[in-house]
């Protein structure tokens, strides 16, 4: 095995990189969710063993202080991390984090300006033992991954057991320099910990892995158990990016092996009696979750809420043979008062605000109307700041068409997932460049192509096939207005996949009309006619989302989604945005109605209480992914000839950009 640098605290690294096995069908096994027996966090003497091991996840590029949103920054939580991991009385300490490192964003694009190290990767340096790759860290592509995983001084390994990297010369090259594995062998407190990652099958779907395949977590994980434990390891952690808690306890059903697991994507908060994280959150469970493994064995499965706010501290004991006999712990809070970690304030916070306060002063226009960019909103029906950014799209497209020798454009789409601002931007507010960034973070380069229209209805199906459920695919649209009726049957796409029609091809489109009386479907039928010419951004174009575009040829109108959306408004809106143009609550170009319902009509009863319809990204600390920047969750990945590279992230001019995501982490 390849010997990893030594990272903080004087532990050693084992690392353990093998070709990635062959996936296993889909998991389906049913576990139950329930507390672990109280254990007091001291209760230690029936172990041989102890292990502290503090985890966050989803920290989200959430690295300046800014108290009025409730985040500590990250100079401040790397002094409670250090606290903590200072204060252990355990034999051992692991630290390791769950995922979605960095996310698109204003402060992300500072550092993309700024080049490599990233100052995400500045802040987080000496912090970890191992870090799990989420789906967030491939948004931008592998290269930009790479630079990510090498720009940690001293080194540190990501992990992810079912990823393949083989493909991506990038990640290939992390690979051979010990910090990108399956696996890991951790020394501390006198013994070995087997840490290993995962990461979410649904990857390609909502992220921009390029060449990368992922492979089925379950077989992948038990393949590197297996291997550890050859290697005479006995105490193994597994740390993995599954997008929602429940899907590590379901994964943990057909996994032998793992002692404890750690998940990241959902932010939920586990609350135990001695937690002081985010008190006025709402508790998912208790600190920690259990689960049955595929033998029967109870094994602690635990999480934080991401965005630098919380670290979850487990104590585990362990027998000789490295059974767990005990697990406790709690999820902790980082005060707003925290005292600042001076290098990371003095590398990372301070010329980080500097550069964002530039971005803040420049004004391009004021609201007379509340704009509401809310993630539980912009994912499950139309919203007036969603009808914004459509509209700056189809402008662009109308703009630039003499000039890049395309259509004007019949309609312009923008997905949900790429709309990241999660808040109601009140009526007499600025609209600085800064805000832009934050309702447009991904760098998706705009895209105008043809579409025939039996092809724009199933994409519509596509947009449509989740709600009420928060759906980063969820079209906001311009240029035509459509009926959707949940009590029709929804498409059926196998998302974990290559994105095909599984079953149900899909009926509840039931209307397209176009702005000028063109009706492309009525009674959910296709009318026969021309095809229909779209402008939107690259992650669709690309095929992201499963919108099935991905093999139609297309033109880059050279400019990304933020600067169309920062041009609408200086120059088709004169720098306001009235609440004729966008009235709150929007204007019907997309009507949601459920014929399976008395009065076949929807309302608010009928979508239930969106602000807490969520599918694993929503974190609060998208206010601003997910990933979950939801994802959750973009551009394509050089849809022209299937390569990304730094270069294409460009300035907007020449780019693809980074990938919106799914409302998954």
């Amino acid at each position: 095995m390849t010997q990893a640098p030594v990272p903080a605290r004087g532990t050693t690294h084992r690392i353990n990189w093998r070709k990635p096995a062959v996936a296993l069908a889909a998991l389906g096994l049913f576990v139950s969710v329930t507390a672990l027996a109280p254990t007091a966090l001291n209760a230690q003497d029936e172990a041989a063993y102890t292990l502290t091991i503090l985890h966050n996840n989803d920290g989200e590029s959430k690295l300046l202080h800014n108290p009025d949103r409730g985040f500590p920054g990250i100079a401040r939580f790397v002094t409670a991390m250090r606290a903590l991991q200072e204060g252990a009385t355990t034999d051992g300490v692991l630290t390791v984090t769950a995922g979605d490192n960095f996310l698109a964003s204003k402060e992300w694009n500072v550092s993309l300006e700024r080049g490599a190290p990233f100052y995400d990767s500045i802040a987080l340096s000496g912090l970890y033992d191992a870090m799990a790759v989420g789906n967030h860290d491939m948004d931008f592509g592998p290269d930009v991954a790479a630079e990510f995983f090498g720009g940690f001084d001293p080194p540190v390994v990501f992990l992810s057991a079912n990823l393949d990297v083989s493909a991506e010369p990038a990640l290939v090259a992390m690979v051979e320099a010990g910090r990108l594995a399956r696996s890991t062998i951790v020394e501390t407190g006198g013994d070995q910990v087997g840490v290993i990652g995962a990461i979410t099958p649904m990857l390609g779907a909502i992220s921009a892995p390029r060449n990368a395949v992922v492979s089925a977590v379950a077989e992948a994980v038990n393949a590197e158990v297996a291997s550890l434990t050859e290697a005479g390891v006995n105490k193994i952690i597994l740390i993995s990016h599954l997008q929602q808690v429940d899907e590590d306890v379901e994964a943990i059903g057909s996994i032998s092996g793992v002692d404890v697991a750690i998940g990241g994507g959902g932010d939920e908060m586990l609350r135990s009696d001695t937690s002081t994280c985010l008190p006025e959150e709402e508790t998912a469970g208790p600190y920690p979750l259990e689960a049955t493994d595929a033998d029967g064995k109870t094994v602690p499965v635990i999480t934080a809420p991401g965005g630098y706010r919380c670290i979850g501290e487990l104590v585990v004991g362990f027998d000789a043979d490295g059974n767990v006999v005990s697990a406790s712990g709690r999820s902790v809070g980082v005060s707003l008062d925290e005292t600042p970690d001076p290098d990371v304030l003095a590398s990372v916070e301070e010329p980080l605000a500097a550069a964002v306060a530039a971005l803040d002063s420049n004004i391009l226009a004021t609201t007379e109307v509340d704009l509401d960019g809310r993630r539980s909103q912009v994912r499950t029906r139309e919203t007036n700041q969603g009808n914004l950014v459509a509209d700056a799209s189809l402008w662009v497209g109308t703009e630039r068409a003499e000039e890049y020798g395309t259509a004007a454009p019949h309609i312009a789409l923008q997905g949900g997932g790429g709309i990241r601002n999660d808040s109601i931007i009140p009526a007499g507010s600025d609209l600085s460049e800064s805000t832009t960034f934050d309702i447009s973070p991904f760098n998706n380069v705009m895209v105008t192509f043809e579409m025939t229209r039996e092809r724009l209805k199933e994409a519509m199906e596509v947009s449509y096939d989740c709600i009420p459920g928060t759906c980063g695919q969820y079209s906001q649209v311009a240029g035509m207005s459509l009926v959707i009726d949940m009590g029709m049957p929804a498409r059926e796409t196998d998302r974990e996949g290559d994105c095909s029609n599984i079953g149900h091809e899909g009926a509840r489109v039931r209307s397209i009309t176009l702005d000028d009386g063109t009706v492309i479907v009525e009674d959910g039928e296709v009318v026969p006619g021309d095809p229909v010419v779209i402008t939107t951004v690259s992650w669709f174009a690309g095929g992201g989302d499963c919108f099935p575009a991905g093999d139609l040829p297309h033109t880059k109108l050279g400019i990304n989604d933020q600067r169309a959306l920062a041009d609408y408004l200086t120059d088709a809106l004169g720098g306001v945005v009235t609440a004729e143009q966008y009235p709150v609550g929007g204007e019907g170009r997309v009507t949601i109605i459920d014929s399976s319902m008395d009065d076949g009509d929807m309302d608010s009863d009928d979508m239930g209480d969106s602000e807490e319809m969520d599918d694993g990204d929503m974190d609060g600390t998208e206010e601003m992914d997910d990933g979950d920047m939801d994802s959750d969750d973009m551009g394509d990945s050089d849809m022209g000839d299937g390569d990304m590279d730094a270069g294409d992230m460009g300035d907007g001019e020449d780019m693809d950009g980074p990938p919106a995501e799914l409302p998954t982490g």
